[in-house]
Order: structure tokens, then C-alpha cells, then sequence
């Protein structure tokens, strides 16, 4: 039972270790704003790769690094998940620093939605009623700040869809969090260097171009992208499926502060989107908790 109790409670603190530093990422971009967010991104593929390395050795996982990149399937999958996770990379770093942090809390807030409707449409599962009731408030959320005379929250739209389809896509991997994140930075990496080495050529470098402060902040990116996914795969091997629905909605409300705190205008179209969207994620937890309680408690098994 102290052995339950002593997990559970290091769950909790590495959850919410990773969350804060999800949450709190938007300032991290926001210092180093100054940055062309292409190179912003070639820096946080490179400079995972060393933090990942250690983290690999700390726990034992080459051979799972091994076996992804000797399976030609398997290294054709996380290719592909690359592909989605640097594209919703770079949207996000772009958001950032174009002030528009908001629109990057509303497309976490809405990833878990977007999960269950592929779910329903390509998997063939079947929401709940609250579930439904959900998804339907969501909907009128977003459509209420598309058709305000705002733009269309495509920010919002891209990172949740594209994250959705990134989760897809590595659900088919069996590969750990760390090591799939290692792997995938490994195969981004020829492009970031490359994109380095064009901008370094074209004198267009921030990066040791003399601003020593800036320099370290971009290699800082490494941590920052590994440390909390590290933090989130402790967690989820001790907290219930439930419990880590909860904490999920920790980064964007964080987000979302954020951005009040850098000053984003927050029209009454905001208000009103936001206002549906935490109804419907209190709807969501609500449920997710109550069915959840009918089952005994379960974490997630393997290797995250």
C-alpha cells in the first residue's frame, strides 16, 4: 500500500512537472523571439538529440533505437510522424511569437476532442452522450469566433488536428515516448542542419552571431522538448488513465494565462469561444472521471 501511495505520488509531481513545462513554453519562444522561428525549430531538433542520448542511457533504451531503425516499417512510420510533429513544431513556434498564444491554448484545449472523433470516424468507436454533448459545445465555440468577423482559428484547428494525426500515426509504433522522440529528431535532424548551414551561408544565423545569452537560450531547446515528455512518461506509468485526463488540461489554461499576461486582445468572440470550450472540458473530465470510476484503476502499460 506506501509502495501504491509513493507512486502515485511521484506521479503527480512528474505530471505536473510536465505540464508546467508545457504550459509555460510560450514564454520560452517568447525570449527567443528575436529568432526566425525555422531556425528556432532546426535548434530544438539538434539540440534534443545529445539531452535524448542521455536520457536513452539513463534508462537502457538503445535497443528499442535499434530495432525502430534496423525495421524498415516501423522507421517509415516514425518518418512520417516527423513529418506531423515538426510541422505542428513550427506552427506553434510561429504562433508564439506572431502573439497569438490564445489561439495555441484553444488548440490543446481542443486535441482531446479531436481524439475521440477520429476515434468514431476511422476507428469505429462510439462517444457517450456526455462525450457527444462535448464535442457538439466545442464545435460552437470555434464556429462562434470563426463567424465573428475574426479570422478562422486555423492555428488552433492545425495544431489540433495535426497532433491528432501525430498520435494516430505512433499508436502503430510499438516504441517507447523517449526513444520515438529520439528517433524521429534523428531523422529531422539532416534537415535542420541543412537549413543551418543555408541560413549561416546567407549571414542570416542567430545563433553564436555574438548575442552569447541567445545563443545558450537556443540551446536550451533539447531540454525543453525532452524533459517533459520524460517527466509525462514517469507519470503515466503510475497515475490512472483518468487522473493524467485531468492534469492534460493544465497546459493550456497555463497557455491561455499567458497570453493575457503578454497582453493579446481578448474580444468578447475569445470570451465566448473560451467560455464553450471549458464547459465542454468540464463535460469531458466530468465523464471521463465517472466511467473511469466503473473500472478499476489502470495506468498505462510498457514503456512510455
Amino acid at each position: 500500500m506506501q509502495t501504491q501511495s509513493s507512486d502515485f505520488r511521484d506521479g503527480i509531481i512528474a505530471g505536473l512537472v510536465a505540464y508546467l513545462i508545457w504550459g509555460f513554453m510560450p514564454v520560452y519562444f517568447k525570449v527567443v523571439a528575436a529568432v526566425d522561428p525555422l531556425e528556432v525549430l532546426a535548434h530544438r531538433v539538434i539540440w534534443a538529440i545529445p539531452f535524448g542520448a542521455v536520457i536513452l542511457a539513463a534508462r537502457r533504451q538503445w535497443p528499442e533505437v535499434k530495432r525502430a531503425l534496423s525495421h524498415p516499417s516501423m522507421r517509415a512510420l516514425l518518418a512520417l510522424s516527423a513529418l506531423f510533429i515538426g510541422c505542428n513544431w513550427f506552427v506553434y513556434i510561429w504562433a508564439i511569437q506572431d502573439n497569438r498564444i490564445f489561439e495555441t491554448s484553444l488548440g490543446y484545449y481542443i486535441n482531446p476532442l479531436t481524439n475521440m472523433l477520429v476515434g468514431v470516424v476511422f476507428l469505429g468507436e462510439r462517444l457517450r452522450a456526455f462525450q457527444t454533448v462535448a464535442v457538439v459545445l466545442a464545435t460552437i465555440g470555434v464556429l462562434v469566433l470563426t463567424m465573428s468577423g475574426d479570422q478562422v482559428p486555423w492555428v488552433a484547428l492545425f495544431l489540433a488536428i495535426s497532433f491528432t494525426v501525430y498520435a494516430v500515426i505512433r499508436k502503430k509504433v510499438v516504441i517507447g515516448g523517449m526513444p520515438g522522440l529520439f528517433v524521429e529528431t534523428l531523422l529531422l535532424m539532416p534537415f535542420a542542419l541543412a537549413w543551418l548551414a543555408y541560413i549561416n551561408a546567407s549571414a542570416r544565423m542567430t545563433f553564436a552571431a555574438g548575442d552569447l545569452d541567445l545563443t545558450l537560450w537556443l540551446c536550451m531547446a533539447g531540454p525543453i522538448t525532452a524533459l517533459p515528455l520524460l517527466c509525462f512518461a514517469l507519470a503515466a506509468r503510475r497515475l490512472p488513465l483518468t487522473v493524467i485526463g485531468f492534469m492534460q488540461f493544465l497546459a493550456p489554461t497555463i497557455q491561455f494565462c499567458t497570453g493575457i499576461y503578454y497582453g493579446e486582445e481578448l474580444t468578447p468572440a475569445h470570451l465566448i469561444c473560451f467560455s464553450f470550450i471549458w464547459v465542454a472540458v468540464a463535460i469531458f473530465s466530468i465523464d471521463t472521471f465517472r466511467a473511469g470510476a466503473r473500472k478499476p484503476p489502470r495506468v498505462l502499460s510498457g514503456e512510455v
